[in-house]
């Protein structure tokens, strides 16, 4: 009964010893604790709002305040553990290893979130424009951290990741408030070609989606094989893009045929000869 009343009084004495050591730290590191947290809360507060305001896109604002909330959290815990008694080089050696192994199995990953990064940051394109990269063409739908997600004329769904999106070309068909539309059209050569010229250019004057204020032109390029080759030239307002694009050929080829002027397409005299 001594030996056991004696036993407890030395465990007794031996907690109470550690109580002693490690009792004031324990109570600074969560008081430490408790406080960092509350800091780091209203930081990255401050933080969010901040970068909602500053940063173009709110999706990169709101990933970017919880990168800082996570590292410090971290850096607090860590401040902490050492606080306590506990090694933390090991720890953050351990840490160190861990994030490079992650780094590297994600490398791609990596890439497309920096590539999405730069994406929101410098604005190449927005949701809702008409976009050609990587091979494909469409309407933007929706730009992500990791994959930009397109929609094509066809109502396919197509996702690129930001990577090689970031750094491949990029063509922004709807970025300017005025594009150019192009149409390539011929005349006979026994036309007279001022006729054939007023009479394009007229479509071009009487119609209200064209902007008079532009260089439209109306001009001969090339000498073809058939015709003489003109290129139409005029400009609207990037709405009425494909309305003028799909109306343009029938109503220069109404104008052109009014004015008494063909439209030729390609032919050839073929001799045959035969041997005596």
């Amino acid at each position: 009964m001594e030996d056991l009343q004696i036993n407890f009084e030395n465990q007794f004495e031996r907690i109470w010893e550690l109580v002693t050591i490690y009792g004031g730290r324990i109570v600074l590191a969560l008081l430490v604790l408790v406080i960092g947290l509350w800091i780091i809360g209203r930081l990255s507060n401050v933080v969010r709002n901040y970068s909602t305001k500053g940063l173009p896109d709110e999706t990169l604002a709101k990933f970017l305040s919880n990168i800082f909330e996570i590292v410090l959290k971290v850096l607090l815990i860590i401040s902490v553990a050492s606080m306590v008694g506990i090694e933390t080089t090991s720890f953050v050696a351990i840490l160190g290893a861990a994030g490079l192994a992650v780094g590297l199995a994600l490398q791609g990953s990596l890439s497309n979130f920096a590539g999405g990064v730069m994406i929101l940051i410098f604005r190449p394109f927005k949701v809702g424009d008409y976009v050609e990269a990587q091979g494909l063409e469409g309407i933007v739908k929706d730009i992500g951290i990791f994959v930009t997600v397109f929609s094509t004329f066809d109502k396919r769904t197509v996702i690129i990741p930001n990577g090689p999106l970031a750094n491949g070309n990029i063509i922004n068909h709807t970025a300017s408030e005025v594009r150019a539309v192009e149409i390539p059209i011929g005349i006979a050569y026994s036309d007279d070609i001022a006729k054939g010229k007023a009479a394009m250019e007229a479509v071009l004057k009487n119609d209200s989606r064209i902007l008079q204020e532009e260089d439209n032109v109306v001009a001969v390029v090339d000498l073809g094989e058939s015709s003489v080759d003109f290129m139409v030239r005029a400009f609207v307002k990037t709405e009425d893009y494909w309305s003028f694009f799909f109306d343009a050929r029938p109503l220069l080829k109404g104008a052109i045929e009014e004015a008494g002027l063909t439209i030729p397409f390609p032919q050839r005299d073929v001799h045959v000869q035969k041997d005596s």
